[in-house]
């Protein structure tokens, strides 16, 4: 769901450089929720942001491939140790999560992280907590009920 993402050391000090995607580019989140064969692939984007905190989802980030996959890109603004959820995808809120994709969130909850991951998230004990409290709260995606964890621009 994710391009394949590297660090890399360039002019201005350490960063990194994210997998081209050849997509259809007049395609965004906005466009792709009209049609419900996307909407298994689009949920499991909005579990993604969920639990990577992400703090910048806009529209333009959900890119339909060649291939029909849907990715999510540019996630920098991810893994903050406060909550900054924001994002476009609020439509499947209430809405059940997926047996399948509660079952990825238990495996998270319970698994090691590599390294490289684990010293940028937060600790194990409170990932095992956010992760398995995700997956029993009534089993269903948040609401933004005050309408302030929308990122600018949308698209």
């Amino acid at each position: 769901m994710v391009p394949l993402t590297i660090e890399r050391d360039g002019p201005y000090g350490q960063g990194s450089v994210q997998r081209f995607i050849a997509a259809d580019f007049e395609q965004h989140y906005f466009t792709l929720r009209e049609d419900a064969k996307h909407h298994e692939h689009l949920k499991r984007i909005c579990a993604f942001d969920l639990i990577a905190n992400n703090a910048d989802r806009k529209s333009g980030h959900c890119l339909l491939a060649e291939d029909g996959a849907i990715y999510g890109i540019d996630n920098g603004l991810c893994f903050h140790v406060e909550p900054k959820l924001r994002t476009v995808i609020w439509d499947f809120g209430e809405e059940p999560v997926p047996p399948a994709l509660r079952d990825d969130l238990r495996r998270l909850a319970a698994s090691a992280l590599p390294p490289a991951l684990a010293s940028c998230w937060m600790p194990p004990s409170a990932r095992r907590a956010q992760a398995g409290a995700r997956a029993r709260e009534g089993g269903k995606f948040p609401v933004d009920s005050g309408g302030h964890r929308y990122p600018w621009p949308l698209v």
